[in-house]
């Protein structure tokens, strides 16, 4: 498995995203291939320790880097050297099997679907991250790859995150949740309205395990397996997600370490502690596939750090392994159905 990797994106690039990536090599066996200005990666590939490349690493010189005030939409296109889109373009011509940054998230889905492509019939790749809810993990999808949707959009996702928890995450039969302030299915919008009727369509042709609307509250408690949103609607969930998880975490600190008591108490569930607070961190994941491009392309936290892009590249090399693509190749036609007769 060779994943490439674009060692200029993001805020600790390159030093932490070249750290990573050959953790990921170390640990995992996974050839690499590091994207970026030639020198400033070998600088800090030496940073590391490492007085040579290491065998199954390699690097591909790219001069320029997009950076985060460049425009999302054409930020690849007008800066053809750069690491973001030479690597796009390695994965295109099947140089890797998986591309991961950490830079922009915008230029990299317009680099992703633009240059290696929305599998045919899937009408906008979605950003899918695994959230931790109660009792394990769910999928959230779209959690800000796209603002504006339209039911079959909608439709598309509940698809897309159903196959992905089922190809990717173990799970059988995933149930389906449309994101939404009740769970009547008259609460909500208009787009939430003819969102349900086309899930519910779905789910009683056995398509979908749709168990109908359901409430942020709901779903952090574990009530859904895929969590269907609009990107806009689905990313101030996971922001609020993970401003919760910051708040708790500085909160219980206080508190345990605010006595003799409560810091003797703090050090009996340190190991609890510990899986609590891997549990709430976005770097466990490392990354976050956009489902429907017909290659793996990972999204990593802007703010990642070396163990963050070791994950984002395990998660990269998983994803290619799973036959996820293929099954949403072969199944795209039942991502497609006549709206006009569903709503």
């Amino acid at each position: 498995m060779k994943i490439i990797v674009d060692a200029m994106g993001g805020d600790n690039a390159p030093v932490e995203i070249v750290k990573g990536a050959l953790a990921a090599h170390k640990a995992y066996g996974t050839e690499i291939v590091l994207v970026g200005r030639a020198a400033q990666v070998l600088g800090a590939v030496e940073g590391c320790g490492e007085k040579n490349l290491p065998a199954g690493v390699q690097i591909k010189d790219a001069s320029e880097v997009v950076e985060i005030a460049d425009d999302p939409a054409t930020a690849f296109k007008k800066k053809k050297d750069s690491s973001l889109t030479v690597g796009l373009n390695m994965l295109k011509e099947g140089l890797g099997d998986g591309f991961v940054s950490a830079g922009s998230t915008g230029a990299l889905l317009a680099g992703a679907t633009l240059v290696v492509k929305r599998i045919r019939g899937v009408r906008r790749a979605a950003l899918c991250p695994q959230i931790p809810v109660l009792g394990g993990k769910a999928v959230l999808c779209d959690a800000g790859a796209n603002a504006e949707c339209t039911p079959e959009y909608l439709l598309q996702f509940a698809f897309l995150g159903s196959l992905y928890a089922q190809k990717v995450m173990g799970m059988e039969r995933p149930r389906v949740g449309l994101l939404n302030i009740g769970a009547e299915s008259e609460k909500g919008d208009s787009l939430r309205h003819e969102t349900y009727t086309v899930l519910e369509e779905a789910g009683r042709g056995g398509l979908l395990h749709f168990i109908g609307n359901i409430e942020a509250s709901d779903a952090m408690l574990g009530g859904a397996d895929v969590i269907v949103a609009d990107g806009f609607t689905g990313n101030v969930m996971l922001k609020s997600l993970e401003g919760t998880a910051k708040l708790m975490s500085k909160e219980l600190k206080g508190l345990f370490l605010s006595g003799t008591k409560t810091k003797l108490a703090a050090l009996l569930m340190k190991d609890k502690m510990a899986e609590f607070k891997r549990m709430m961190d976005p770097g466990e994941v490392g990354g976050t596939p956009f489902l429907g491009i017909t290659k793996p392309v990972i999204k990593a936290h802007g703010g990642s750090d070396a163990r963050a892009i070791q994950n984002a590249v395990r998660r990269a090399a998983e994803f290619a392994a799973s036959g996820f693509i293929a099954d949403v190749e072969a199944n795209v036609a039942q991502m497609q159905m006549d709206m006009a007769e569903k709503i």
